[in-house]
């Protein structure tokens, strides 16, 4: 697996972020100039169901799948692709923008594009989970396997009737309503997933515009543990009486 970082290999990376939450990645990239702290909304946690079990953070780089409509001019893939999910990695599947919605259920699609044998395959291989933009189908089926999901909804039929593959390792655009105006993310292959029961979070690695393209990907994996330490501080400091705003302002300061 080819490293994302000249200072920190793949497998440090994921080393690293599974010992923290989307939440932190997210603060590190906020203090980094991301507004929007590299979370995908309105994705929730299928798999593992019970709250006892979703107490890891799953993370791998991106191995991004985008399905379209049977009347899309381009061929489908015939390529099977969770018979190639790389090791490590977490599936992200995607559909075109004009599939997709700003309110729930986000896509036009009704058909799951996931399920259950796709897990016990991705999981054989050892990838880290998988992300559906989309519905997803046969829930104990991820359950029973503890294979860690997330979706938009879910969902009883295959996709084969309505859907094809037409791209395996593309940039996934996804549409969101933001505060003005809709915003467009971006998930490229090899973007580095960070998940838990809080929600999904991609940390950018290459080919993206503006501030992102400009990320010190370095920088912010180094600030991460810096700021969880100094938000423990402030924790305690506000348990022992100290106002909130004083404590993080002291601590805050120190990173």
């Amino acid at each position: 697996m080819a490293s994302v970082s000249k200072k920190f290999t793949t497998k440090e990376i994921i080393t690293i972020l599974s010992k923290f939450t989307p939440c932190d990645v997210s603060d590190s990239l906020v203090q980094h100039g991301i507004s929007n702290g590299g979370y995908i909304p309105n994705l929730q946690i299928r798999s593992p169901a019970t709250v006892s079990e979703q107490n890891k953070t799953s993370v791998g780089p991106a191995y991004t799948v985008l399905y379209a409509p049977k009347s899309d001019p381009r061929p489908a893939i015939k390529e099977s692709y969770i018979d190639n999910i790389p090791e490590n990695s977490i599936l992200v599947i995607g559909l075109p923008p004009s599939c997709q919605t700003t309110n729930a259920p986000y896509v036009t699609v009704n058909n799951a594009l996931y399920g259950g044998l796709m897990s016990t395959r991705a999981q054989y291989r050892n990838a880290h989970g998988s992300v559906i933009l989309g519905r997803i189908r046969d829930l104990d089926e991820h359950n029973d396997l503890g294979y860690p999901v997330w979706s938009y909804g879910v969902g009883s039929t295959a996709p084969g009737p309505v859907v094809k593959v037409v791209g395996i390792n593309v940039p996934l655009d996804i549409t969101v309503a933001g505060i003005d105006s809709n915003e467009n993310l971006k998930v490229n292959p090899g973007d580095i997933m960070i998940a838990d029961k809080n929600g999904v979070v991609r940390l950018p690695v290459s080919g993206h515009e503006g501030k992102e393209g400009q990320l010190d990907f370095e920088s912010v994996i180094d600030y991460i543990p810096k700021r969880v330490d100094a938000d423990t501080k402030v924790s305690e400091d506000i348990k022992l009486g100290k106002p909130a705003a004083e404590a993080q302002k002291f601590w805050r300061s120190k990173i």
